[in-house]
């Protein structure tokens, strides 16, 4: 994410939700979790920019079912899992390191971790409790701040954007690491949403992992940039109800966004 600008010094904050195995692990040491705590220091080394075809729309969204989540993601019953890794405060997240990474459980409380967790803690705890979302990354990407700082919504130029949840609501602007915006994201996604815009702030994606948090960061500002361009040369087109379902009815037909073997040839 630095790469590729979404990261500016101290601010923004990342976190993952553990599940039951790993939260008893991590406590004496590295287990054998698909994500660990750590995970969240290395997954910047990892992520290289955004794909093209990143998180596609093969990937059903938009209040239907994520194939990598384990339910529908308007789902109000949230996975198990009471622990949380969560990136300090202060931390500079280009420069992360594991010691900078801080458990705590749903009710903030911190069970491991030699640094007080990120002041929007609030935030990533309210998604948690209500919604089904196993990573949680935000930014102050500058395409999608700036696209906050002028519209309410986000509207759908491009297919791509499906991934999102379609439209992406503009939350109205509260001071960061307050009870009122922790809330007013929560609701802006209570509705199968992967991403919200904070007028005059910045930017929440979720994702069933970290790196498709990651991903559907970098999706969101590649669609505000989109939009910026797009605005620049007159007023932008987005795509109707009916194209958006157009699009998403092909992608289920033809598995848009997944690696196919050729089919052999019948002799």
């Amino acid at each position: 994410m630095a790469a590729a600008g979404l990261l500016i010094g101290t601010a923004g904050n990342a976190s993952v939700r553990l599940d039951d195995a790993c939260a008893r692990a991590v406590t004496i040491g590295r287990g054998p979790a698909e994500e660990h705590p750590s995970d969240i220091a290395t997954n910047e080394r990892r992520s290289n920019g955004p794909d093209t075809d990143a998180g596609s729309v093969g990937r059903e969204s938009g209040g239907t079912v994520d194939r990598e989540c384990a339910g529908p993601i308007a789902s109000p019953t949230p996975p198990c899992g009471g622990v949380v890794a969560i990136t300090a405060t202060g931390a500079v997240l280009a420069e992360l390191t594991p010691e900078q990474v801080t458990l705590v459980d749903l009710d903030g409380t911190v069970i491991a971790g030699e640094f007080a967790p990120t002041s929007e803690l609030q935030l990533h705890l309210g998604i948690y409790r209500t919604l089904p979302a196993k990573a949680i990354v935000h930014t102050h990407a500058p395409k999608s701040t700036a696209f906050g700082c002028v519209l309410d919504e986000l509207p759908v130029l491009h297919y791509q954007q499906l991934v999102l949840g379609g439209e992406t609501p503009v939350v109205p602007f509260h001071p960061f690491g307050t009870p009122e915006l922790a809330a007013a994201v929560a609701n802006s996604l209570s509705t199968g949403k992967q991403a919200t815009l904070l007028a005059n702030h910045g930017a929440v994606t979720l994702g069933a992992t970290l790196n498709q948090a990651v991903e559907n960061a970098l999706l969101l500002e590649w669609a505000c940039a989109l939009y910026l361009d797009a605005a620049t040369l007159g007023t932008p087109r987005p795509l109707t109800p009916e194209q958006q379902q157009a699009v998403i009815a092909i992608a289920l037909t033809t598995g848009y966004g997944s690696t196919k073997p050729l089919a052999k040839e019948h002799e």
